[in-house]
């Protein structure tokens, strides 16, 4: 099956990294492309090319101020995004406490195993003195 276009929506544009990385650094104010440029050390023409991506899919925002555009993260766009990855996280956290359960009870039953041992040990060395 041929893949889809990374414009054709918000996960496939979110699947390159360097476009993660782009939200993550607009997620906490508008920067115009030269800022992404410097912050991230990605080449401009990579950047461009990234946000217009971005901007097609709906995740960013852009103005113009002056001579400057700049761009933001669209919250209702990444919302889906965000729900979407929040049941794997559910899960994910489940799985992990259901390991650490598991991990702790082992531990437990390995003391006890120990500790019996201990015992029998201590009650064959006493008894032939």
């Amino acid at each position: 099956m041929a893949r889809a276009a990374t414009t054709s929506d918000s996960f496939n544009a979110v699947a390159e990294p360097r476009r993660r990385d782009i939200l993550s650094f607009l997620m906490a104010q508008e920067r115009p492309v030269g800022e992404i440029v410097d912050g991230l050390g990605l080449p401009q023409p990579s950047v461009s090319k990234h946000l217009r991506v971005l901007l097609e899919v709906g995740l960013v925002n852009v103005r113009r101020d002056g001579r400057h555009m700049l761009y933001r993260t669209n919250a209702d766009a990444i919302r889906p995004l965000h729900e979407w990855t929040a049941t794997f996280e559910r899960h994910w956290r489940n799985q992990l406490t259901r390991i650490k359960e598991r991990a702790e009870s082992m531990e437990l039953a390995s003391r006890r195993d120990q500790t019996k041992k201990r015992r029998n040990e201590d009650d064959g060395n006493s008894g032939g003195n």
